[in-house]
């Protein structure tokens, strides 16, 4: 009889999983993909779906049962992404990690302890995985020079913003002397709240002012509005152009005086081609 290695078999038997469940290499890992794809997104139809009153109370048991049959789904995936990995932490730690489990406890808690709908926005979590299935991860290089530029201009947004801000206590607190709680100011922070309204440009109409002097003071925020959405953005993108001219800059060949050999890497030392060394006083 033949003996049957446990381990080897086991090991075997890990490989082929995490091959499917972490990898689209394989026509059976993007067909896993595109099953999670498809069960994501019905997943947030349903949530969408479980929101409206009408349909929730005609198509409740449907939407019960589709719903268990994807939390099931996702509760194996998530524990075979567990048991497919050497470091098994790596992942219940991480950040999708955090997200898979949270998209699916919400099921079992409302079974095991009841409840009504508190836990859609949880369950809604399961949209941001999609990013892991579509790869959209490979572009966190791009996101990471967007965070820099956030990051180098923060001093300038910080001034800017507190500059923005004193602009609407005064100018909140004149509309609260101008217009009188007759007109609907009835108190400076509600005032400073209309301010902060007009100057963004968003303009809920709730509260408005009568007098000639209040509606000349709101066309002169809602002018400077422009303004406050276009600084922040213009500090921004000068930070990013910044860094692509860096980046270019860094990426253009460098010539070598000696033989004007092109092709060189990044902070090479030596020409390649006649062996002379750059920056040579």
């Amino acid at each position: 009889m033949k003996k049957i290695n446990f381990d080897k078999d086991h090991a075997a038997w890990r490989v082929k999983l995490y091959h499917i469940i972490y990898g689209a290499d394989t026509p059976l890992g993007k067909l896993f993909d595109v099953v999670l794809l498809i069960l994501i997104v019905l997943s947030i139809i349903l949530v969408m779906l479980e929101s409206v009153a009408s349909y929730n109370i005609k198509y409740h048991d449907q939407f019960y049962f589709a719903e268990w049959i994807i939390t099931i789904f996702f509760t194996i995936e998530y524990i075979l992404r567990i048991l497919t990995i050497n470091k098994p932490k790596n992942y219940i730690f991480s950040f999708y990690g955090i997200v898979d489990l949270l998209s699916t406890i919400p099921s079992y808690i409302i079974f095991f302890v009841g409840g009504s709908n508190m836990f859609l926005a949880v369950r809604a979590l399961r949209l941001l995985r999609v990013f892991r299935i579509l790869k959209i991860t490979r572009y966190i290089g791009e996101s990471q020079k967007l965070l820099n530029a956030l990051r180098n201009s923060r001093a300038k947004i910080s001034i800017f913003l507190f500059a923005v801000l004193i602009i609407c206590i005064i100018t909140g607190t004149l509309m609260y002397l101008v217009e009188g709680p007759e007109h609907g100011f009835t108190n400076i922070p509600l005032s400073i709240y209309w301010a902060i309204v007009t100057l963004t440009t968003v303009g809920f109409g709730d509260i408005h002012p009568l007098t000639p002097l209040g509606r000349f003071i709101a066309s002169f925020i809602m002018i400077v509005g422009y303004g406050v959405i276009a600084v922040p953005t213009g500090i921004v993108g000068a930070e990013i152009s910044k860094d692509m001219s860096k980046e270019q800059d860094e990426k253009k060949p460098f010539v070598c005086p000696s033989c004007g050999e092109k092709d060189h890497k990044l902070n090479s030392e030596f020409c390649h081609h006649c062996g002379k060394k750059f920056n040579e006083n």
